[in-house]
């Protein structure tokens, strides 16, 4: 969430300088600046449909992961809690930009104010560390209004280019900064689920651009490509059925080894938004 002590992003705009050029120049490269937005714009739609077909899925998550809380199932809420949250973590840098739905839905404590904290992580605090789901009914019955809240605004948010360069950066900055650590997860230490549905997520968004940057910088596009399978192939032995091992599980080692894949990685991701002029 945008509260956190993320590294700082820096995607460069790029234009084209046509300092001594003439006024021919100029209007010759018009055409193809349309050309370059036309094909970016297609990335953007298309990652809007990713969007809200996540959105989608996180309100049916949400509403199975609250029921299970209002029925007084600790264990189907335990068990339901990662893999409800990964639908969010892959979209995260679009409920940041959207009020407080960012916090509401998924601040830590400490964070905010204690009257102020709520959702994913108010309620971790009490399955795991409580053991119990009694009262957190009313943090569930929030959270799943605000993910219906999250649904309904992303069909109008603004979405461009920039918004996906950075959010790549910034979810692979998640990873580094909460996941990997295991900050995030401190009550259930499911932080690999998280770290994984950050991992995903920027991946889609480098899948949506990939055609246009393998135009401007092939050997940078097999680069990018060549690192998410690194990166996955690392997280591959902690895969437990269709979840993960918990974070207390790894070695300091295993945890290394992770880091180090997600810096490999974000180096030239970071770049994706130079070669892009976005």
């Amino acid at each position: 969430m945008q509260t956190r002590n993320f590294m700082t992003v820096a995607v460069i705009c790029s234009s084209l300088l046509f300092a001594g050029c003439g006024a021919d120049s100029a209007s010759k490269s018009q055409p193809t600046a349309k050309a370059e937005s036309a094909d970016l714009k297609k990335a953007t739609d298309d990652y809007r449909k990713y969007v809200i077909e996540q959105c989608d899925a996180f309100v049916k998550a949400t509403g199975e992961f609250v029921a299970a809380i209002n029925a007084g199932d600790l264990k189907k809420s335990q068990d339901l809690y990662a893999p409800t949250r990964m639908f969010y973590e892959r979209i995260e840098p679009i409920a940041e930009t959207l009020d407080n739905l960012d916090p509401d839905i998924d601040a830590r404590e400490g964070d905010v104010e204690d009257k102020d904290w709520k959702g994913f992580h108010r309620i971790e605090k009490g399955l795991w560390i409580d053991k119990t789901t009694k009262g957190q009914e009313k943090y569930a019955d929030e959270l799943l209004k605000n993910s219906k809240l999250l649904r309904a605004k992303v069909e109008t948010v603004e979405i461009d280019s920039s918004l996906l360069l950075t959010g790549a950066v910034e979810l692979l900055n998640e990873v580094s900064s909460s996941k990997v650590t295991g900050e995030e997860e401190r009550y259930s230490h499911t932080d690999l689920y998280d770290f994984a549905a950050n991992v995903e997520g920027a991946d889609k968004i480098f899948e949506l651009l990939k055609p246009e940057l393998q135009k401007k910088d092939a050997t940078l596009s097999k680069t990018i490509e060549d690192r998410f399978t690194a990166l996955t192939k690392e997280l591959a032995p902690f895969k437990k059925g269709e979840g993960y091992v918990l974070y207390t599980e790894l070695t300091s080692d295993q945890t290394k080894k992770l880091s180090q894949a997600i810096d490999a990685l974000a180096e030239p991701l970071s770049n994706m938004g130079k070669k892009l002029g976005a």
